[in-house]
């Protein structure tokens, strides 16, 4: 019996890296104000949108270890590419803090850009990047597994 093609972890981890340091991210200071009552939030106290963020990544890097130990071979497309477009997410959340705080207006202050925001790029990039390059690994659905074993049937795709 040929050797059943299985996909290579890789990506996964460094998808789940980058969502590490996302997530660390969030607890660090993202924005800050200037003048005689000059503030700083972290990312967590800024905008909810960041520790949801965080929070579905981790939802995501549970779901990719799991999909590691019990998909026939070790990933689920559909997973993988949700994990990527959360990441990419990450990475447009985070430039929006880099090159214009949201909020500013709201809070009537001039908002600066702190070094979580540019931690939770480098997060989102990795988060994004290793889920792409864990996307093109083989998945376990039928056709491929047709391939493998000299059958070229498509399984309704």
């Amino acid at each position: 019996m040929a050797q059943e093609n299985r996909a290579q972890p890789t990506g996964a981890y460094v998808a789940i890296a980058g969502i590490a340091i996302f997530v660390v991210a969030t607890f660090l200071g993202w924005v800050s104000t200037t003048g005689a009552e000059a503030t700083s939030a972290s990312g967590y106290e800024a905008d909810t949108v960041v520790p949801f963020t965080a929070f579905v990544g981790i939802g995501l890097a549970v779901a990719l270890l799991y999909a590691l130990q019990r998909a026939r071979r070790r990933q689920h497309r559909g997973l993988t590419l949700t994990t990527m477009a959360i990441g990419v997410a990450a990475v447009l959340l985070s430039l929006g803090y880099v090159f214009d705080p949201p909020g500013a207006f709201e809070r009537g202050a001039d908002l600066e850009t702190q070094l979580g925001a540019w931690v939770g790029l480098v997060g989102g990039i990795l988060w994004a990047v290793g889920a792409g390059l864990f996307s093109k690994e083989v998945e376990g659905d039928d056709y491929h597994r047709s391939l493998d074993h000299g059958q070229a049937t498509d399984t309704g795709r």
